[in-house]
């Protein structure tokens, strides 16, 4: 069991045997940091956000968490690993709670997400900022941010996406696709003791904090290009590229011998899509017993792939962390969406240690996903989120 507290959260996290252990656990630490400036955590959070490892019952976890902390709203997913205040971690459950003193909150879910309507979901969600900024005078829509949290297959990231880049207006939003470990099987949302699939969870916040949304990468276009030819856009799979089988191509391209293709193969060689004159990943979740690929994002026939140019991880997330302090003076905590590949390609190239530690100093507390979502874009291997920064001191009153 860990904690520590930020500016305007508390967090907890434990690695505990069962999800009843778990949920005892982050209960009593929440409880405990409460108690320490004598809050109890039913009048104190506006909302508890637990990412849960795939290994332990969501379902189990979210009825035994929403008995110890009642009267506290509680929310969350479950995970392709988890990111605590000690770096990258696994087998573990980390929950952020978000103080009242600093943070209003409105939840708004989507379930059905297989049946999901653009013009429907711009309605509701709508109706969802309209409650945030109801909330009172002082709410305005500039000191507003939202988490979006969604079932990892579901395949239907982008529809969500496009219905809240169209409702929100003008606040931002960062999230994950949930995980189940690496099996690619069901995927959780928890609400106020139950679990659902097929979902996702909007979480609008306002505060007034400072705070700034965030995306980092590392990867830029090389001059090899792949054009879909056939694909099954619902299913997200593709059959060919450049007029051949897919993985033989891919393999081609890259320089991979086809019969070894797997995740970690994937993760050190994405493809990138150009979209408004910046590329973002595309990543490949498997090969198919036919030879074709699955993506993790939105593939259309006639789509050109460029294969990426790998930079430096560690570099290019350091320059993120140092730009997110110049913003903001200083940073109190990021919550942050980090992509299972992004973990995958680190460890393959041993990187791993050293990335976790980068994440540790910075205060990085989130999870590792099956993709990630920035304004408008559900994007791959790319690490997203939201960097809160420290209360600003009081005006000294005149004497």
């Amino acid at each position: 069991m860990s904690e520590r507290r930020a500016d305007g959260v508390v967090i907890a996290s434990t690695s505990a045997p069962s999800a009843e252990a778990a949920a005892r656990e982050i209960a009593a630490s929440i409880t405990k940091q409460l108690a320490a400036g004598g809050e109890r955590p039913e009048e104190a959070l506006a909302g508890l956000v637990c990412f849960i490892c795939a290994s332990y019952d969501a379902a189990r976890f979210a009825a035994e968490i929403h008995k110890a902390l009642p009267g506290a709203p509680i929310y969350g997913c479950t995970t392709a690993g988890e990111l605590s205040l000690e770096g990258w971690v696994s087998s573990s459950i980390v929950a952020i709670g978000f103080l009242r003193r600093d943070f209003s909150l409105v939840a708004h879910m989507m379930q059905e997400l297989s049946h999901f309507g653009v013009e429907e979901g711009h309605a509701s969600i709508a109706e969802a900022r309209a409650a945030l900024l109801a909330i009172g005078p002082d709410i305005e829509s500039d000191h507003c941010f939202g988490l979006l949290l969604i079932d990892g297959m579901c395949r239907r990231e982008e529809a969500v996406i496009s219905a809240l880049y169209s409702a929100l207006d003008d606040i931002p939003v960062v999230g994950g696709s949930a995980g189940d470990g690496m099996s690619f099987e069901k995927t959780w949302m928890i609400r106020d003791g139950e679990a659902f699939r097929d979902s996702a969870l909007l979480l609008l916040f306002h505060t007034d904090l400072p705070f700034a949304p965030f995306k980092c990468d590392y990867f830029e276009p090389s001059a090899l290009k792949m054009v879909v030819t056939d694909a099954d856009t619902e299913l997200r799979i593709v059959r060919e590229l450049n007029a051949e089988p897919a993985a033989t191509e891919y393999a081609h391209q890259v320089g991979l011998v086809e019969s070894r293709l797997d995740s970690a193969s994937f993760a050190s060689h994405p493809v990138l899509v150009g979209v408004g004159g910046q590329y973002y990943a595309r990543s490949i979740q498997k090969v198919n017993a036919d030879g074709s690929l699955s993506f993790f994002c939105a593939i259309d026939e006639g789509l050109v792939l460029t294969v990426a140019k790998t930079l430096d991880a560690y570099a290019s997330t350091l320059a993120t962390f140092e730009r997110l302090e110049a913003e903001l003076g200083a940073v109190s905590l990021h919550i942050g969406f980090d992509c299972v590949l992004r973990r995958l390609a680190a460890e393959r190239q041993q990187i791993a240690h050293r990335l976790s530690d980068l994440y540790r100093r910075h205060r990085v507390v989130g999870f590792n996903t099956y993709g990630e979502q920035y304004r408008s874009m559900h994007v791959n291997q790319t690490f997203t989120g939201i960097a809160l920064g420290y209360r600003r001191a009081e005006p000294a009153e005149t004497p």
